[in-house]
């Protein structure tokens, strides 16, 4: 079984102590990070309007930064899981890449991204989301930091009589 854990800033932790709690012990663990393309690429479109200028592409610098971050947050991952596992990192639209990530595997683990004050559908956030309904294996979703206390769940919607 190949069991895939979706690696964010700040939410990181849940999932690797998740997938040290649940995953069987001779489970293929992938720690995935993926990062998207919007920051460099908003970068390399100002420059772009700045030609002429003797200076280098912040583009460049902030590919690398961010290369040397997600970096960073797999070998933190990696040391808090203990045991042997595969680190895998990608670019692009990151919902997109976290589900062909997921193809073949037996379990994706990820976090909570949203609005965690409360329990709900708002706590998920667009790329989870997208992850959870379109992951092509199952999912294991947890909340970064203990869950909300059950009276935080939203009203029901008034009812309507036809």
């Amino acid at each position: 079984m190949r069991v895939i854990a979706w690696l964010v800033e700040g939410t990181w932790p849940a999932c690797v102590d998740a997938v040290r709690a649940h995953a069987p012990g001779d489970a293929e663990v992938v720690l995935l990070h993926v990062s998207g393309p919007d920051v460099p690429a908003v970068a390399h479109g100002a420059f772009a309007g700045l030609l002429g200028r003797r200076s280098q592409d912040p583009g460049d610098r902030l590919e690398a930064l961010g290369g040397t971050s997600a970096t960073a947050l797999l070998d933190a991952a990696a040391e808090r899981l203990g045991r042997p596992c595969v680190r895998e990192e990608r670019s692009g639209r990151v919902e997109r890449e976290v589900v062909a990530a997921a193809e073949g595997a037996g379990l994706l683990v990820l976090a909570r991204d949203g609005d965690r004050s409360r329990l709900g559908p708002k706590s998920l956030g667009p790329a989870v989301r997208f992850a959870v309904d379109h992951a092509p294996c199952p999912v294991l979703l947890v909340w970064p930091e203990p869950a909300p206390r059950l009276d935080t769940i939203p009203p029901p919607p008034p009812h309507h009589h036809p």
